[in-house]
């Protein structure tokens, strides 16, 4: 496969995907032939493993194939996912991996490689435009550490031209092919672990579409903290959260700490051999609600994680069309299961809701618009389907002027049609 001139990268937390954009014509996706069938969007995890007959070797597998080694072997395998969530954490150095360190640009690296691997992909071009958040995930992130350990990992892929672009623009330049006239455009993005926002000026100018940016925001929130949201409420009560436990005469609460890791499906699998496992083992004969721990001990031994997290998603995505849905997860002897209205969903992740509309404002505010100057509005990303995230927008915007669609494909193929650019400055940057 010879790749063309500019290729465009979205790595996110959830999904990564490729475009291909040569001289003229729309950009191409790469497909991947993955075991359940062709897709485009790569999952974005990792998995070692340590032959048995071979233990000094490690067999690492990516996206679907991973998930593929952890579902069959869960306890040899080493997973790891979102881990686009760490790249500007100063605390987050390295991770031991059976035995050997991996920093986030060693696991970068790693997974790139993979994918270009499993893409068959034989050149690279020497021009990459690689998408990156408004804000990064984290409570405190350093973007220039982000940044630095981004470039690190891509340029041992081989990239001579490694610019950087933040996503929603390339969502922009996806959706202004539509445009057939002047227009102010607002772009919202919704990722795994953030949300991000551009205001872009599209102009036709000697007959070709200009763009010029006006104003940006972002938010390290989005469609993982809604899963949270719904497993807090729904699973974890039914595993013994808020439940009590009986020790020297007194009833104390069942630590919360047990149920953090719920905010990782990847995570629960490495409770199971922590001190708290331990203690959770014990709880199930003083727990004044037995039953629900040893829910949680069954739930952790057996590894039931990514059924949990697929029960999640269908629950979402069933909401986001109709008002009511039955949330179900089946596993072992575990059966959890209760109708969900779309209010009450909505009311769970209010506080995200909150945050995500503060940075519509300040995206507004940044270009110095009110809501009558924005003349389109182009919704991407998964969560950009949940409709309390719509009406965000709908409450500042005509309905006429909002678009959604190409949830995954968009900010590839637009950061790499961004490449066709006669003045790319304008638009994506090397790292600083």
């Amino acid at each position: 496969m010879t790749w063309p001139s500019s290729l465009g990268i979205d790595f996110g937390t959830t999904n990564t995907v490729l475009a291909l954009a040569g001289a003229e014509g729309p950009a191409k996706l790469t497909r991947f032939a993955a075991p359940q069938g062709e897709l485009f969007a790569f999952r974005s995890c990792l998995s070692f493993q340590a032959p048995p007959e071979r233990p000094s070797e490690r067999a690492i597998a990516a996206g679907p194939w991973a998930i593929e080694a952890y579902a069959e072997d869960p306890t040899e395998t080493r997973f790891i996912q979102s881990f686009k969530t760490f790249a500007a954490s100063e605390s987050f150095s390295e991770t031991q991996v059976l035995g050997r360190r991996y920093r986030f640009e060693d696991l970068l690296s790693t997974f790139l490689l993979k994918l270009r691997d499993y893409g068959a992909v034989a050149d690279l071009p020497a021009r990459v435009i690689v998408g990156r958040p408004v804000t990064f995930a984290g409570a405190a992130p350093n973007e220039a550490l982000a940044l630095e350990r981004y470039e690190t990992a891509f340029r041992r892929m081989g990239f001579t031209e490694i610019l950087y672009a933040y996503e929603p623009v390339g969502a922009a330049f996806f959706f202004a092919r539509e445009l057939d006239h002047n227009a102010t455009v607002l772009v919202g993005d919704f990722g795994g672990g953030t949300s991000d926002f551009s205001i872009i000026r599209f102009e036709r100018e000697a007959g070709q579409m200009r763009a010029h940016p006006l104003g940006r925001s972002g938010v390290g929130v989005a469609g993982d903290a809604f899963d949270y949201r719904i497993i807090d409420r729904l699973v974890s009560p039914a595993l013994g959260k808020g439940s009590t436990y009986e020790t020297f005469g007194k009833v104390l609460p069942i630590p919360n700490r047990y149920y953090a890791a719920f905010a990782r499906w990847d995570q629960l699998a490495l409770m199971r051999a922590s001190r708290d496992m331990r203690e959770i083992r014990a709880l199930v004969r003083q727990a004044t609600e037995p039953e629900k721990i040893a829910r949680l001990v069954e739930t952790l031994d057996e590894n039931y994680g990514y059924q949990l997290y697929r029960s999640i998603s269908r629950l979402k995505e069933t909401l986001s069309s109709r008002g009511e849905a039955e949330f179900r997860f089946e596993a072992g002897s575990i059966s959890l299961g209760r109708d969900v209205a779309r209010e009450e969903f909505e009311g769970w992740i209010a506080p995200e809701l909150a945050r995500i509309e503060a940075a519509v404002d300040a995206a507004l505010a940044d270009a110095n618009l009110p809501p009558e100057g924005i003349d389109r509005v182009f919704l991407t990303g998964g969560s950009s389907l949940v409709p309390a995230v719509r009406e965000i927008f709908r409450r500042r915007f005509p309905a006429d002027r909002i678009e959604t669609g190409a949830e995954l494909e968009s900010i590839a193929s637009g950061l790499a049609l961004m490449g066709r650019e006669a003045d790319l400055s304008l638009w994506a940057a090397k790292a600083t």
